[in-house]
């Protein structure tokens, strides 16, 4: 409960910070350059900001935080027009991850238990495959992903993880 009022709190100052009106009418309804947000994740939940460099390629950062520890991810990400709706876009890209845990047992998406005596790095590769819909006439999009991840630091080993995305679009 704490971190959803952390993360609820988070979400507010942005859009609180942002001066964005709502006379945002002059660009296409169906377009963003920036959003920042909410992610929720398999193994971590936490903030994100998502920024166009073009019309068709962004880039995510996401600062996580799982059980014991914090990771921030960088991704690149190609959007395209899905099922002919302007609102709607699937991504797909790639990125890097970096954290640190401390010693516990975790579960990984399989369910398998994975026990560490010490505090460790988290270092890998990522990728992510989704749709996000920008709701009409609003500035709020939402997203469903999936973050296939290999860990390289601790593992090998390799996961995937399902992501759901609540962001303020300007």
């Amino acid at each position: 409960m704490k971190k959803i009022i952390s993360y609820s709190f988070i979400l507010v100052a942005f859009l609180l910070i942002s001066k964005q009106s709502n006379a945002q009418s002059s660009e296409s309804s169906d377009s963003y350059k920036t959003a920042v947000g909410l992610k929720f994740g398999g193994y971590e939940n936490g903030v994100s900001i998502k920024y166009f460099t073009t019309n068709d390629i962004a880039l995510e950062g996401i600062l996580g935080f799982r059980d014991h520890g914090v990771v921030i991810s960088g991704l690149y990400e190609i959007n395209q027009e899905a099922f002919g709706v302007h609102e709607l876009k699937f991504y797909y890209g790639a990125g890097a991850h970096i954290g640190a845990e401390s010693a516990g047992v975790y579960q990984t998406f399989n369910g398998v238990n994975q026990t560490y005596n010490s505090s460790h790095i988290l270092l890998g590769v990522d990728g992510v495959v989704g749709l996000e819909y920008l709701i009409p006439r609003s500035p709020v999009a939402i997203s469903l992903d999936l973050n296939p991840r290999a860990e390289l630091a601790t593992g090998p080993f390799f996961d995937l993880a399902p992501g759901l995305g609540l962001k303020y679009t300007f």
